[in-house]
């Protein structure tokens, strides 16, 4: 099959578009045909080998850890699926992922897509769409009525938090550059701030919930808009404990893991109509290189797909 592997840790050119082995199933697993496979910064982060020491991959890796496609093999304990059944997961992220023609997944791992969706805006919905939720609900128990800060709204994890506390009944606030705060709008926040012309921590006060999903300074200026007992959650970086108690608040960092069921949860209201996916750009698997590079500008709008089959 094609794929795209890793043989070393490094920049852009260490993406090979390559043949390699087809995957084989353990009888616990699925086949999938990859139709076609999101990008996340995850995808670039392991590429540059910083995740190398937290992750149990061995090279050469085949990268992408979001899928949608169909069903083309089913292990003998499966009983679940069958051959031609559309499905989509969020895959186990030490195994090789979804740059590649076809997958081996844990069928455990795996729902069925979003009727309402094609295999390129179902791509777009795991990861991010995990993430969102787990960051919002588990983690911060984001409640109707509250209010949520949610940084770098307008991207792929971000403009899931945004439709997914609408959907709650939660007011949020997103920041974005300024060509996104209409977007913002439109997926439905209270109040959009270009970043780059105020600082967030001079007009937002006393809000629920901060999602982080920058780290860094942001994080830092972030603790002083919360509410006493309120939660910051980061994808980034574990908020330190020392800057929780200053703030009379609660620091959270979700690192998602597979969860079918919640899958099967969003794509239920994906197809009823409270979350949509926001796919900006599709390139073929084979500009896998365009698509990373994009990934790292950190200028993308909603998600980036690598399309694999027509």
């Amino acid at each position: 099959m094609k794929a795209v592997r890793i043989h070393t840790y490094g920049g852009l050119d260490v993406l090979s578009y390559e043949d390699a082995p087809r995957p084989q199933i353990a009888e616990d697993e699925i086949l999938v045909r990859v139709c076609a496979a999101g990008v996340n910064p995850v995808d670039w982060k392991i590429r540059e080998g910083y995740l190398a020491g937290m992750l149990n991959h061995s090279l050469p890796l085949i990268l992408g850890w979001d899928v949608s496609g169909k069903v083309v093999e089913v292990g003998a304990a499966v009983s679940e699926f069958k051959v031609g059944d559309a499905v989509y997961a969020r895959p186990d992220i030490n195994r090789d992922g979804a740059y590649a023609e076809f997958i081996a997944i844990k069928a455990a791992e795996v729902a069925f897509k979003p009727s309402s969706l094609n295999h390129v805006q179902a791509a777009a919905v795991p990861l991010a769409g995990l993430t969102a939720w787990k960051s919002l609900f588990d983690a911060a128990n984001l409640q109707a009525g509250q209010r949520v800060l949610i940084h770098a709204a307008s991207g792929g994890v971000g403009s899931y938090a945004v439709q997914l506390a609408g959907w709650k009944g939660a007011d949020a606030i997103g920041t974005a550059s300024a060509r996104n705060l209409d977007f913002l709008r439109e997926l439905g926040v209270k109040e959009a701030i270009d970043y780059q012309a105020v600082r967030f921590e001079e007009v937002v006060r006393d809000v629920d919930v901060v999602f982080d999903t920058i780290g860094g300074d942001v994080q830092e200026r972030s603790w002083q808009v919360l509410k006493p007992g309120g939660v910051l959650v980061s994808v980034i970086t574990p908020p330190p404990a020392e800057m929780a108690a200053q703030y009379n608040c609660r620091g959270e960092y979700v690192f998602i893991q597979p969860d079918a069921a919640q899958l099967t949860e969003i794509a239920q209201l994906i197809d009823a109509g409270y979350v949509k996916p926001i796919v900006e750009t599709t390139l073929p698997l084979a500009d896998v290189r365009q698509a990373h590079q994009l990934s790292q500008s950190h200028r993308a709008r909603g998600k980036i797909v690598l399309q694999v089959l027509d």
